[in-house]
């Protein structure tokens, strides 16, 4: 059997351990996030993990597949009321209007339900009762559930409940998606990932607003209910096929299934799928010393594990830095009203100039990750998720400026606005908050991410409507300083968390300055592989002088 270099040498046993914490017999245990990335470097010279285009890579690509069909119902849920919005048969329908007090009553039905304890309960307390699995399924069948009523819906109750059903299921699934990917994808590519994942936001948005091009020249009702027919379609596909994909191995490790497990990370993370891999045994031991040290708390009720320690506190800001107050809600959900003040008064046109937006958002997504398989990694795994927020911020402070300064000559803004929001911010609505939350407050943190959300979301949809009537084009500048804010905030306070594993993370956040010494790590990092490949030259080139 192959070894660890000299000074991370490990000695395998013959049988996978009984017992979770005696994973390896270790003379080198590394203790600090430095030494761990480089116990990792040295474990990925002897397994680099599975090849891009081998049968299991495939499988964990279909997998995910399965999972992004979550995004999906996000993508379609938080746009299809945009567009049927500004369709004169729904309006009519429920006697409504593009704008004013009336408006926001539909497109945001679901908003305040979704704060009351049943959110709370499956998005907190499923996913860690029962796993990220069946949260998923039960999120998506009360999806379905939902888009039927809302589909079929004869009356504003009648809708009410079928949103509410929709908002509740989209945010179980949602919460439950994020949780998975990230504990069940190697580290080094978790941000391509979960980039992917909540890019397919844009899969269901285009989706919705295609389909609405078409469905909006429809003279009946069928104009409104087909789009929100329609919006079942992930939601079944996640549910036909999830129990398929394996359950989360850190879940499973937390309910006593180490070998499972340890079986799954073999499977996905080895080259070799040996569950004695140096890779493996690593993660495992990683694994067991966050879960032995902080547990696991099972009170869907007690949200005290994301407030208890200074460090938890610092997570829980990171969660809720990622809202959606920066201005895309306004473009989201009102778009076609926001066109009609530019002078864009023709219904079809609105709806295409909707999908277009929805297709300039997800191409620049598409350019990124074909971009990104040339060099190798994806964006934010390439550069770190700092850099990236840094130029997104400032490129939509400048874009929001020019609308401003352009007023309703600014439509071409307004696309470019989202263009730039899909670069940098989209791919950090899941991968940001899912990784910086410890094992122990994940399913919850993502449960209060929720929460911020839709109270952001209920800023956006029943503020907003009332703004656009009386501001106009002047809400952009409530964005643009908002979006100042936030540059300020993420200057300061944002921590790198590039190329780092889940439980090393946690470690950073345990540092005094958690963004300084993240960004003292990344360096050490560096150097510490350089320093790697540099030996590993000298000893090729003495081996060849020999």
């Amino acid at each position: 059997m192959r070894q660890w270099p000299t000074t991370l040498a490990l000695n395998h046993v013959a049988d996978v351990p009984q017992s979770p914490t005696s994973t390896m017999d270790i003379k080198f245990i590394p203790r600090t996030p430095t030494e761990r990335q480089i116990a990792l470097r040295a474990a990925l010279e002897i397994d680099p993990g599975i090849q891009r285009f081998s049968w299991t890579a495939i499988q964990m690509y279909l997998v995910t597949l399965v999972v992004c069909c979550c995004s999906g119902d996000s993508g379609f849920d938080g746009t299809v009321m945009g567009g049927i919005n500004s369709m004169k048969q729904f309006q009519r329908y429920f006697g409504l209007t593009g704008v004013g007090s009336q408006t926001r009553y539909f497109p945001s039905l679901f908003c305040p339900f979704m704060v009351l304890k049943l959110k709370i309960v499956t998005t907190a307390y499923f996913p860690d009762k029962y796993g990220r699995r069946f949260s998923m399924f039960f999120g998506n069948a009360v999806l379905i559930v939902g888009a039927v009523l809302t589909a079929n819906s004869t009356s504003k109750r009648m809708f009410l409940l079928g949103r509410f059903l929709t908002g509740l299921g989209s945010s179980c699934s949602g919460a439950s998606a994020k949780s998975y990917l990230a504990e069940i994808v190697p580290a080094h590519s978790r941000g391509a990932y979960m980039g992917f994942l909540n890019s397919f936001f844009y899969v269901g948005q285009m989706s919705a607003t295609g389909l609405m091009v078409a469905t909006g020249r429809i003279k009946s009702d069928l104009s409104w209910r087909l789009p929100l027919y329609v919006q079942a379609v992930p939601a079944a596909i996640n549910v036909a096929f999830i129990f398929f994909c394996p359950e989360s191995p850190r879940w499973l490790y937390s309910i006593g299934k180490a070998l499972r497990a340890r079986e799954i990370i073999a499977k996905f993370h080895s080259r070799t799928n040996d569950i004695n891999s140096p890779l493996v045994d690593l993660e495992m031991r990683e694994i067991d010393e966050k879960i032995q040290t902080d547990g696991i708390n099972t009170r869907w009720w007690d949200f005290r594990p994301l407030f208890k320690t200074r460090a938890d506190r610092y997570r829980a800001y990171m969660v809720i830095l990622i809202g959606q107050l920066s201005g895309n809600g306004l473009i989201t959900y009102f778009l076609p009203i926001l066109l009609k003040n530019a002078g864009v008064v023709s219904q079809d046109r609105q709806l295409t100039l909707n999908f277009l937006n929805s297709i300039t958002s997800y191409a620049i997504w598409v350019q990124l990750i074909f971009l990104s398989f040339l060099q190798g990694s994806v964006t934010v795994d390439r550069y770190g998720r700092r850099k990236i927020l840094l130029l997104a911020t400032s490129l939509m402070i400048i874009v929001l400026t020019a609308v401003t300064g352009l007023a309703n000559l600014g439509i071409i803004f307004i696309y470019l606005f989202m263009v730039v929001y899909s670069f940098g911010w989209t791919p950090m609505q899941a991968l940001y908050p899912t990784e910086v939350l410890s094992y122990e407050a994940r399913a919850k943190g993502l449960a209060f991410l929720g929460i911020v959300l839709h109270g952001a979301s209920l800023i956006n949809t029943f503020g907003l409507p009332v703004a656009l009537q009386n501001l106009g084009w002047k809400v952009y500048l409530i964005f643009l300083v908002w979006d100042v804010f936030e540059l300020i905030i993420i200057y300061l306070f944002v921590v790198e968390t590039k190329g780092l594993s889940l439980e090393e993370i946690n470690e950073v956040f345990e540092d005094p300055d958690p963004r300084t010494y993240s960004e003292r790590l990344l360096v050490e990092t560096q150097e510490a592989r350089k320093g790697q490949r540099v030996r590993a030259r000298e000893g090729t080139d003495t081996r060849g002088g020999a």
